[in-house]
């Protein structure tokens, strides 16, 4: 049996065992769900707050999903062997060729078929707000011709705040699920370096729409540089986008 077929059976088993028992500790509210695909390569981008984020997807999405997690979880004891069983790709943040070998462990999920997770921010919000996506999704949709799906979570970060060692019980979440972002339109539409960030941009605004987070035209964790404008919807290329908007500052 090779790993990513161990892998997909502990988390096919993982989830009939444990989305009951979820279910019953907190109410996981699913929207936009009979989006998805039921085969085909996909890669599913949520914003994140919590450290919940990752597994009530994985727990709700009927299909495996293998998700890009930081490369700490590999230094304790507690997830350095559950979390890669579950589909966990380690990456590490420091970027350069430690990131590239996570996303090229990607590129072999995606070619396989299967759902890929990132959170393009990178890492967890810490004051609830949305930043800035990173383009590694956009690079992958764009090289391998599938669409990207944002999704939308809220009230994860009330059922584990940050710092909380535990999670508490009897609260709610959603989990939304946006409509699909497709590379076709951005092919051709400039250099390249452009059109990933004009299609991780427009992730970023559904995922806005979803979640009504205040949205910051900046990477997590960099300095507060912005305009004192708000980010607004624009079009891209010269060509109008019926049906999809970007973030853009003013």
């Amino acid at each position: 049996m090779t790993e990513s077929a161990g892998a997909n059976k502990l988390q096919a088993r993982s989830r009939t065992i444990v989305k009951p028992i979820a279910n019953k500790l907190w109410t996981i509210h699913q929207e936009g769900y009979e989006r998805l695909p039921d085969d085909g390569p996909a890669i599913l981008c949520p914003n994140h707050i919590s450290f919940l984020d990752s597994a009530f997807l994985m727990l709700t999405v009927p299909r495996n999903i293998s998700f890009v997690g930081k490369a700490e979880y590999m230094d304790s004891w507690k997830t350095k062997y559950v979390f890669p069983a579950l589909g966990m790709i380690p990456i590490d943040r420091s970027g350069g060729e430690k990131s590239q070998a996570a996303l090229d462990t990607a590129r072999a999920v995606l070619e396989r078929g299967e759902l890929f997770g990132i959170f393009p921010e990178g890492t967890r919000s810490r004051d609830g707000d949305l930043y800035k996506g990173r383009t590694g999704a956009a690079r992958l949709a764009m090289d391998l011709g599938c669409p990207i799906f944002p999704v939308g979570i809220t009230g994860t970060d009330e059922i584990q705040p940050i710092d909380a060692k535990m999670p508490k019980l009897r609260k709610e979440c959603t989990i939304s699920i946006g409509r699909a972002i497709k590379p076709e339109r951005y092919r051709g539409r400039g250099p390249e370096h452009l059109a990933w960030r004009s299609m991780i941009d427009e992730v970023m605004f559904e995922i806005r729409e979803m979640t009504k987070q205040r949205y910051h035209n900046r990477y997590s964790g960099e300095p507060e540089v912005e305009p004192t404008q708000p980010s607004v919807v624009a079009n891209v290329g010269d060509e109008h986008a019926e049906g999809h908007r970007h973030l853009v500052a003013v």
